[in-house]
């Protein structure tokens, strides 16, 4: 890694997972999934986001949270699994600094709705968010919904933010999880990016790393694209070992045969 970066100049990794939202790539579906969770938000009710693996979603997510001022509003974020209803709630109980010792789903499920309202009283919005929640099983789905009922759902103090693989809407249209279905205000899909965009993307994140010209060939932006499906994860892996490539070969502009030898490294 070190090797690579000194032979281009990078000041930092440019392809990190952790770079500060205010220098994400502005992908086209940044700025309206935003705006949907936020409106979602606002009513209390339910947002899903799907989208292939390594589209964005949790990038996206984290760009919508930064929007929310801890002021007002407190995140619980949730990485949904395949566990049972009890390995959920005991999650969520953690996440509120709350006793997750109970081996009961009643008492679990009251602890939270009482740290909810709570949270409320204090003119807090306490904001569930949901990343890979296609793993989730039916039941802790319904399970969910209960968690943001009160006042015989009169009053709705618990909005969602739900984000998935497409089999995430499978799951949401099942008959049992309809009560959460009805909530659902705001869905987005995330795609992949066009050939232009791709473009901008590597651009953009070679500029992060102090590089102001472009170190991709259009043929080796091209095989990038093709290689990843327009996918931000694989792109970047890609692109990534496309430099180590070129740095290998003393190579100051990467080729597309520089993309090949990455893609022979990855899954």
């Amino acid at each position: 890694m070190t090797t690579y970066k000194n032979f281009f100049g990078f000041s930092c990794e440019p392809f990190a997972q952790d770079i500060p939202v205010a220098k994400l790539y502005p992908i086209p579906a940044l700025k309206s999934t935003t705006e949907r969770c936020l409106f979602a938000i606002e009513l209390g009710a339910v947002c899903v986001v799907t989208g292939d693996v390594g589209a964005g979603k949790s990038t996206t997510l984290r760009y919508a949270s930064s929007k929310l001022h801890p002021s007002k509003y407190r995140i619980i974020p949730i990485i949904a699994s395949s566990g049972s209803n009890l390995e959920i709630l005991r999650q969520i109980c953690q996440d509120l600094d709350a006793d997750s010792t109970s081996n009961s789903i009643a008492r679990l499920t009251k602890t939270i709705r009482t740290q909810v309202q709570e949270t409320a009283l204090r003119k807090q919005i306490p904001v569930f968010i949901v990343d890979e929640a296609n793993l989730l099983r039916l039941e802790v789905l319904a399970q969910i919904q209960t968690l943001g009922q009160f006042e015989l759902d009169s009053k709705p103090l618990l909005p969602l933010i739900l984000a998935g693989q497409s089999n995430l809407l499978d799951k949401i249209m099942y008959h049992t999880s309809k009560p959460i279905a009805s909530r659902v205000v705001a869905r987005s899909h995330l795609e992949g990016l066009n050939l232009e965009d791709m473009a901008g993307y590597l651009k953009h994140h070679l500029e992060i790393a102090g590089i102001k010209n472009q170190l991709f060939a259009d043929e080796a932006i091209l095989a990038i694209h093709q290689g990843s499906g327009g996918l931000l994860r694989r792109a970047n892996n890609l692109a990534r070992g496309a430099l180590i490539a070129a740095a290998r070969e003393k190579c100051q502009v990467v080729a597309a045969e520089h993309v090949r030898v990455a893609s022979t490294e990855i899954i």
